[in-house]
């Protein structure tokens, strides 16, 4: 991204019309629209074996997970943002501006930490993510060790919980599952080298 482009502010509609306009994805922050980064293999495999699982899980339950070509929106500070995967549990709210793609009432966000991202993750988005009404549940996923960070909403405190190594299990309370870190890093072999960097 260049300079001009990351020092000039955009209304929402025009970051609107910028994402429609163009094939990649970028989030919208504060006036300033942010292209996404890329991601490593081992991430897409971490965040693609959650998806599926949730995916599967969330069809007995009445509630839907979504890839991170869902935009969310936080209406309360105006930011769109990318998550690497969302879940609602009953009928979508949808704000529609040309294309019905931006959700705003998830129940459960899931972000896979990368080395470029991890620091927002955990910080400004996180700060960002919390205005969020409906949000019940927030989880890191680490993508190079079996170890997952999950704040949990109980009115307005967020609990906070670690799940550590392959004999660990994540629950998601808000739609009634519980998944094996097992299954979740299934296919990551860690014995093939140092952790991936995207």
């Amino acid at each position: 991204m260049s300079a001009d482009f990351a020092e000039q502010l955009y209304t929402p509609e025009q970051y609107l019309e910028w994402e429609l306009a163009n094939p990649e994805r970028y989030e919208y922050v504060n006036g300033r629209i942010y292209a996404m980064a890329g991601a490593s293999e081992w991430h897409n495999t971490v965040a693609g074996m959650l998806f599926a699982l949730l995916r599967i899980e969330g069809k007995k339950r009445g509630c839907t997970a979504y890839t991170n070509a869902m935009r969310v929106k936080i209406s309360d500070t105006g930011r769109y943002t990318y998550p690497d995967i969302v879940v609602v549990c009953g009928k979508p709210e949808i704000e529609k501006y040309k294309r019905t793609d931006t959700l705003l009432n998830p129940l459960i966000i899931i972000e896979v930490l990368s080395e470029s991202t991890e620091s927002e993750d955990r910080g400004n988005k996180w700060e960002h993510y919390r205005k969020l009404e409906t949000l019940a549940e927030y989880s890191l996923v680490a993508q190079g060790r079996p170890h997952i960070e999950r704040y949990k909403r109980h009115g307005e405190i967020w609990h906070f919980s670690e799940i550590n190594g392959m004999d660990g299990v994540l629950s998601l309370e808000a739609m009634d599952v519980t998944i094996p870190l097992r299954e979740i890093y299934d296919e990551v072999d860690f014995a093939s080298g140092a952790e991936q960097r995207d």
